[in-house]
């Protein structure tokens, strides 16, 4: 299963939506992002073609909601671990996850005070 999801979540993964402690950000500042995924759990972070972050993904896709665990191995927040939940989907997914040394969120919210971070994702066309 864990293979599974690694093959489907791979590729170029634009930021549809995107909100942050119950804060929405603009559509159009949101789109300037976009995550790679690669085939070995890998994935780097964009901003309008501008690396801006990396790391690496764990998944449990046996666990209701899906869990992943986000590690940062770039520079700023290096060895950070984001903990999370996630939906994946052909063209879209979704992940909601929480600052460091905070309880893994059970639902896909953002409320105001929670510190979640919550986004929506399209595959980028090849």
């Amino acid at each position: 299963l864990i293979k599974q999801d690694r093959k489907r979540i791979e590729g170029t993964w634009r930021v549809a939506a995107l909100e942050v402690n119950g804060n929405k950000t603009a559509d159009q500042d949101a789109r300037k992002l976009s995550v790679v995924n690669g085939p070995d759990g890998t994935w780097t972070l964009y901003s309008e073609g501008q690396v801006v972050s990396k790391g690496t993904n764990l998944f449990d896709p046996t666990q209701k909601p899906k869990t992943i665990d986000l590690t940062i191995t770039a520079a700023d927040g290096n060895g950070n671990v984001h903990l999370g939940i996630y939906e994946l989907g052909e063209q879209r997914r979704k992940l909601c996850f929480v600052p460091p040394g905070q309880k893994r969120p059970t639902e896909f919210t953002s409320p105001t005070g929670s510190e979640r971070i919550l986004v929506s994702f399209e595959r980028e066309k090849k």
